[in-house]
C-alpha cells in the first residue's frame, strides 16, 4: 500500500492569515499521507520589517515582469530572520497542536538544498538607466540531499522547508522562489501529488472575475495574457514540476487544497473535448492506498452535472458511488480507481492517451461515468457506478464492500479486453502456502526425509488431490524457500490454482486441509470462486444486440485470471455478470499502457448502447 507523497506550496499569507489550511494537511497526515510543505515568506518579510523598522528595497529587473526585493549582504540577515524567528515557529506550533510531529526549517541549513548565484542583475535604475546590482544574493538550485529528506518525511508527520537554500560558492545563504524550490523537491523526491496554494481559485482568466478559473493549462498551450503578478512564477514551476515526471500538479485556493475550483498542469491537452475527462482521471495519481484525490475528482465532476437524479458520494471503504434511479432492477457498474505503482508523465500522442491506468482501467470507469450521466433511467431500475479502492492488492477492499452494500440484479465489470470483446467467465483462485517442518537427519541416513522433500511429497499429493476435484485447473508454485533451526529443518512453499467456474470452493478447501499433520501445516490464502455468465444471459443478448448495431463481430472471453467478478461471486449468486472495457489487456502493468481514442470511443458506444437495452428489457 503506498504512502503518497505531498509536496504542497503555501505562501505565508495563507500560512498566518489562514489556518484552516493546516487543517487539511493535518488530515491527510492523519489519512497516512507523507507531507512536504514548502512556505513562501511574502507577508512574513514584510510584517518582520514593518515590526522591527527595516525598510525593503526593491528592484526593477529589465527581463522580468514583476519587481523583486533585493536580497543583499546587509538583507539576507532579516530576512532569514522572518523566516526563522516568525513564520517556522508559528507553521510549527499549529501543526503540533493538530497532533502532528514537525521538521521545521530554511532550506540552507545542514545544506538540504544547495545553489548556484545567479549573475548580476540588470535593473531599471535612476531616470531609466540600466544599473547592475551586484550584491543580489539569489541564484538556481544545483543539488538537494534527496536520501536526508526522505528519511526525515519517513520520521516526522510534516516537513517544512522554506528559503533560503545554501550556496555552492561558500558564500552567505541565497535567496530562492519559493514555487521554484517546491516544484524541484517534487520532482526529485518523486511527489505523487504537487498543490501550489494561492489566493484564487486557481488560475483566473480574468484576475477581476474570481470565478474564471482556468481548469487546465499545457505546457503545449499559451498561458492567458491577463495572467500576471504572483501568478506567472508560480505557472512556471507548476509547468516544470509537471514536464519532468512529478505526479498530478495544480494551483489550488482560495488559501485551501480542497477546493472544487482548480487549475491542472498537463504534459498535453487532450485533443477533443469529450476526451477531457478520461485525460483528468488519468492524470491523477491513484496507486493502490492513494484514492481519495482521484474519487473526490470524479466525485465533483458528478455533482458539477448539476443533474438532480444523480447523486455521487465517496462511501465508507472510499468508493466512489454515483447513483441514478430509485427503481427496485438494479445494474451496477463496477470499475475500479486504483493502479500499480510507478506513474509517469501523461501524454497524448497520435497512439492515444499514455499513462499509469490508461488501460488498467481507468478507460473502463470512466466510460461508466459518462454512461450514467447520459443514461435515461425508467421509473422501475436503477444505476449505481462504483469506482472501487484496493483493486491492485490483495485486499480488494473495495469489491467486498460493494458486494455486501449494493445489491444488483446484473454487473458490468470494468477491465479492459477490448472494445470488441465481451469476458463472461472468470477462472476462481484458490491460494495456498503449504510447510513442512522435520527434525535434522543425516541425509545418508536409508529412510532420512529432508523437510524439502517432505515438501515435494505434500505438493505432489495436493494437486493431485485438487485436479480430482477439476481436472481443468492450472497450477502454480509462485514461492518456495527454507529455513534451518537449531533443531529442526522447514520448507514452504506457496500454490496458487486457477479454478474452474462451479467448482465448490469448499471441497477444495477440505482438500488441502487434509495434508495437515503433525509435520505439515497448510494455510488458506484465498478462496475465490469462479464465475460464468451464459451466452444466452439477457445481460450478454444486450451487449450482443448493441455488437450487431455497430457491425462489431465480438469475441466472447473466459479469461484464466481473476477479477472483481469473483469477488463478489463470493456471496452472489445466480446474477449475472460480465466484464466489459477498452484497451488491451496485455498493457496492464507496463511502462507501455496507451489508449487510443477510438477504442475508447468505440467502448463507449457499445457500453451505452447495452445499457439502454439491458433498462429496456427491465422495463417490460
Amino acid at each position: 500500500m503506498t504512502r503518497p507523497l505531498y509536496v504542497i506550496k503555501i505562501g505565508s499569507r495563507t500560512i498566518l492569515d489562514h489556518p484552516p489550511v493546516l487543517e487539511e494537511v493535518a488530515a491527510l497526515s492523519h489519512a497516512g499521507a507523507r507531507m512536504l510543505l514548502v512556505g513562501g515568506g511574502s507577508l512574513a518579510i514584510e510584517r518582520w520589517y514593518a515590526d522591527n523598522g527595516f525598510t525593503i528595497d526593491w528592484l526593477e529587473p529589465r527581463r522580468a515582469s514583476r519587481r523583486v526585493r533585493h536580497v543583499s549582504e546587509a538583507h539576507l540577515p532579516r530576512i532569514v530572520q522572518a523566516y526563522e524567528k516568525l513564520l517556522l515557529p508559528d507553521v510549527e506550533r499549529r501543526l503540533e497542536k493538530l497532533g502532528l510531529t514537525v521538521f521545521a526549517r530554511c532550506a540552507y541549513r545542514n545544506d538540504i538544498v544547495v545553489g548556484a548565484p545567479f549573475a548580476p542583475l540588470r535593473v531599471v535604475g535612476t531616470g531609466g538607466r540600466d544599473r547592475i546590482v551586484r550584491d543580489h544574493r539569489a541564484g538556481r538550485i544545483v543539488e538537494r540531499r534527496e536520501h536526508h529528506l526522505k528519511r526525515l518525511l519517513d520520521t516526522f508527520d510534516v516537513v517544512v522547508l522554506s528559503p533560503p537554500m545554501a550556496s555552492a560558492d561558500g558564500g552567505g545563504p541565497l535567496n530562492v522562489d519559493a514555487d521554484t524550490l517546491a516544484a524541484d523537491l517534487a520532482v526529485h523526491l518523486a511527489a505523487e501529488h504537487v498543490r501550489f496554494v494561492t489566493g484564487t481559485r486557481g488560475v483566473l482568466r480574468d484576475p477581476r472575475d474570481p470565478e474564471s478559473a482556468i481548469a487546465s493549462i499545457a505546457s503545449n498551450q499559451p498561458v492567458p495574457a491577463a495572467v500576471s503578478g504572483g501568478m506567472g512564477p508560480k505557472i512556471q514551476a507548476a509547468q516544470r514540476a509537471a514536464e519532468n515526471g512529478a505526479g498530478d500538479v495544480c494551483i489550488v485556493g482560495p488559501h485551501c487544497l480542497q477546493a472544487e475550483a482548480r487549475t491542472w498542469f498537463d504534459v498535453t491537452a487532450p485533443p477533443a473535448p469529450d476526451l477531457k475527462l478520461l485525460h483528468r482521471a488519468v492524470s491523477i495519481t491513484s496507486l493502490s492506498g492513494d484514492d481519495a484525490e482521484l474519487a473526490a475528482a470524479l466525485r465533483d465532476h458528478c455533482r458539477a452535472q448539476k443533474l438532480e437524479e444523480v447523486s455521487a458520494e465517496i462511501d465508507g471503504a472510499g468508493n466512489l458511488v454515483v447513483n441514478r434511479g430509485n427503481g427496485p432492477r438494479r445494474l451496477l457498474l463496477l470499475g475500479h480507481l486504483d493502479t500499480v505503482p510507478h506513474p509517469w508523465s501523461v501524454r497524448w500522442t497520435e497512439s492515444g492517451l499514455h499513462g499509469r491506468g490508461a488501460v488498467d482501467a481507468k478507460s473502463c470507469l470512466v466510460n461508466f461515468i459518462e454512461a450514467i450521466l447520459h443514461a435515461e433511467v425508467p421509473h422501475d431500475a436503477r444505476i449505481t457506478v462504483v469506482g472501487a479502492v484496493e483493486e491492485e492488492v490483495s485486499s480488494s477492499a473495495g469489491a467486498f464492500y460493494a458486494r455486501d452494500h449494493y445489491p444488483a440484479s446484473a454487473v458490468i465489470v470494468g477491465e479492459p479486453s477490448g472494445a470488441r470483446r465481451l469476458t463472461v467467465a472468470y477462472r476462481g483462485l484458490f491460494k495456498t502456502r503449504v510447510t513442512c517442518r522435520r527434525p535434522h537427519e543425516h541425509s545418508a541416513g536409508r529412510k532420512a526425509l529432508a523437510a524439502p522433500d517432505a515438501l515435494l511429497q505434500r505438493i505432489t499429493t495436493l494437486r493431485s488431490a485438487i485436479e480430482a476435484k477439476d481436472p481443468e485447473v492450472l497450477s502454480a508454485m509462485i514461492e518456495i524457500g527454507s529455513e534451518d533451526s537449531r533443531k529442526f529443518a522447514s520448507a514452504t512453499a506457496t500454490l496458487c490454482f486457477r479454478i474452474s467456474a462451479g467448482v465448490e470452493a469448499s471441497k477444495l478447501q477440505d482438500a488441502a486441509v487434509a495434508l495437515r499433520s503433525e509435520d505439515t501445516d497448510v494455510q488458506i490464502l484465498r478462496n475465490t470462486p469462479g464465475v460464468k455468465t451464459p451466452l444466452a444471459s439477457p445481460l450478454v443478448g444486450a451487449f450482443g444486440r448493441t455488437f450487431a448495431q455497430e457491425k462489431i463481430r465480438p469475441t466472447y472471453l473466459r479469461k484464466t485470471g481473476t477479477s472483481d467478478m469473483n469477488t463478489l461471486a463470493t456471496a452472489w449468486r445466480n446474477v449475472p455478470m460480465v466484464a466489459y472495457g477498452p484497451g488491451d489487456s496485455s498493457l496492464d502493468h507496463t511502462s507501455d499502457e496507451c489508449m487510443p481514442a477510438q477504442e475508447y470511443r468505440t467502448a463507449r458506444t457499445v457500453l451505452r448502447g447495452a445499457i439502454r437495452r439491458w433498462l429496456a428489457m427491465a422495463g417490460r
